[in-house]
């Protein structure tokens, strides 16, 4: 194979792997495409090239999308196929424009522990938790 022809394929995977997450965000938020290109000026046929990787998708179209579904950009970017919503989240709330209170970390240390105690019943009983995006399959 080819250089180009590698560099070529490596892009399409990226550009898939972009399509998936961006679609997952959008489905896990129950938004259309349709609703998503009123909140954002992108076309809903590009949202759909872009969902399906099939076309680029731009900066600035990115950066509306990820704004849309309140999540980094580096989330959708991040090359690891596992990578979590979560902890791109939480990666970037040292960035937040107030810091948090002392009660304000006590209240997300709290809610962490009551996700991770649902999760543990919901596989406990059998139930399959709602997919989250950024979850491996």
């Amino acid at each position: 194979m080819s250089d180009r022809a590698q560099v070529s394929g490596d892009e399409s995977e990226q550009r898939a792997l972009l399509g998936r997450r961006l679609k997952d965000t959008r489905e896990y938020l129950g938004l259309s495409q349709q609703q998503v290109a009123e909140r954002t000026g992108i076309v809903r046929s590009a949202i759909s090239d872009i969902e399906r990787g099939m076309r680029r998708v731009e900066v600035m179209e990115l950066q509306k999308l990820a704004r849309l579904y309140r999540l980094s950009v580096s989330y959708f970017l991040d090359e690891d196929e596992a990578a979590d919503a979560g902890e791109h989240a939480l990666a970037g709330l040292p960035r937040t424009r107030q810091p948090l209170s002392e009660g304000d970390r006590i209240e997300v240390a709290r809610f962490i522990q009551y996700l991770h105690a649902k999760r543990e019943a919901e596989e406990q009983d059998g139930e399959a938790p709602r997919r989250r995006p950024g979850r491996a399959r």
